[in-house]
């Protein structure tokens, strides 16, 4: 079975769609056959009932009035019985089976199939002048019955064969045309230059809707090749830097084996690696995001998270204030994400502020807002929406001192969007930057 549907569906499309098309044409022709076939047998009885019923009515007729009947057609025969079914015409008997007698008498038509070949009788029960009860049937053959039935079924089985087969080419030649202009542009498609689109075909129909699917999956494409040429670009450049820095502070100490001079070299390739750790981590913690492999969730209460980023954060200046509701507030995420979104943003607002960052939970329905406030230089609107954007910075600065490596706040806008939520950088009231995260609350 497996090895059978592995082949049919190597085949082509236009193939698979005729002999669908072909074996269902089919089974309903044939269907209708085996029925009209079986239902000319029906139509020949009712023909001959037909016409026998009027010679019937004529022999009642003569037998109320005391006559026998004499029928006019030579191949019909018209019997006068008594109820036990013994002839009352002076003829020899008709040769009819009990169960046809009872069913007669019921004016009930019966088929004799034992006849050669079969009779078709039909009667009734009628009053003699003299109070007697007389059936009177009436009864002939039916000739080439089973002949019809057999040649009728026959040739509707020919004929169910032919329009299967003309309804399969049919299938075939209208597929193929059908599917001319996908494979057309199947074609275009495969030679399209970088950069450049599929024409939409003038009629507003299926074919239009691929080439316009097509053509924004190009787009989607090329925006992702080029946001990862962007990516690698930048993601190059940053490890550079503190690669080539501890390279040469390395040899710096290699050079001058002076113990002081040493220590001070230690220390600095220290910083270095921690950054180069922490850019590290940042394109690891993207990777895995990008690849949809998210750490399980669970409940975090966000003011008791926001505390303890605080006072990881350690600053004596800037002062960071936390205001809280009294109790607890509770999200749905891993306490790895909360605690890297909340150390990113503190560590962004603690950069730039002067004198305070105020960090707020506020719930809000549904929802809690993570509110981080700073009275720094804040963010131009034109560069607001590209903040969150991986190694955006809004001064193109690489010091190590202030430029930080750009992927801050791109982890903060990928892991909280993972998760339902939003983020957006406003104006504060304190004069700097408002950075707003919303979470689904519990």
């Amino acid at each position: 079975m497996r090895k059978l549907k592995e082949a049919w569906f190597r085949r082509s499309i236009r193939f698979r769609i005729a002999t669908m098309a072909t074996a269902a044409t089919l089974a309903i022709l044939l269907g209708l056959a085996w029925l009209s076939g079986r239902g000319i047998g029906g139509l020949l009885i009712s023909s001959t009932d037909r016409e026998l019923r009027p010679i019937l009515d004529a022999a009642i007729t003569e037998v109320e009035a005391g006559r026998m009947p004499h029928p006019s057609t030579p191949y019909v025969q018209v019997r006068v019985l008594d109820t036990a079914g013994a002839p009352q015409d002076g003829l020899p008997g008709p040769g009819l089976e009990e169960w046809v007698i009872r069913e007669l008498k019921g004016a009930e038509p019966v088929t004799q199939f034992d006849d050669e070949p079969p009779t078709r009788w039909i009667g009734t029960v009628v009053t003699a002048p003299n109070g007697a009860q007389r059936l009177v049937v009436a009864g002939t053959g039916l000739s080439g019955y089973e002949e019809a039935q057999r040649h009728g079924l026959n040739w509707l089985l020919i004929a169910g064969l032919l329009g299967a087969a003309a309804t399969g080419i049919a299938t075939w030649f209208s597929v193929r045309s059908s599917l001319r202009p996908v494979e057309r542009m199947r074609l275009a498609a495969a030679r399209l230059p970088a950069g450049q689109r599929l024409p939409l075909p003038d009629s507003h129909d299926e074919l239009r809707s691929l080439a316009g699917a097509l053509n924004g999956l190009l787009d989607r494409r090329d925006e992702a090749t080029e946001r990862l040429r962007r990516f690698t670009g930048d993601a190059a450049h940053e490890l550079r830097s503190p690669v080539a820095s501890i390279r040469v502070q390395a040899e710096v100490a290699v050079a001058n084996p002076d113990p002081v001079l040493s220590q001070e070299v230690l220390a600095d390739i220290v910083q270095e690696s921690e950054r180069l750790s922490t850019l590290v981590d940042g394109l690891l913690t993207l990777a895995r995001s990008d690849a949809g492999e998210l750490p399980t969730a669970q409940p975090v209460d966000l003011v008791t998270a926001a505390g303890a980023a605080i006072s990881r954060c350690g600053s004596e200046s800037p002062r960071v204030v936390l205001q809280a509701p009294i109790g607890s507030a509770w999200v749905l995420a891993a306490p790895a994400e909360v605690d890297l979104v909340l150390d990113n943003l503190l560590r962004n607002a603690v950069r730039y502020a002067r004198a305070q960052v105020t960090v707020a939970v506020l719930p809000a329905g549904g929802l809690i807002r993570l509110v981080v406030d700073d009275d720094g230089p804040g963010v131009a609107p034109e560069h607001r929406e590209k903040v969150f954007d991986r190694f955006y910075r809004v001064q193109d600065d690489r010091a190590r001192q202030t430029g930080g490596s750009g992927l801050g706040l791109a982890l903060v806008a990928e892991l909280v969007r993972r998760r339902g939520g939003s983020v957006l950088v406003t104006e504060s009231p304190d004069g700097g930057a408002r950075f707003q995260v919303r979470w689904k609350s519990l």
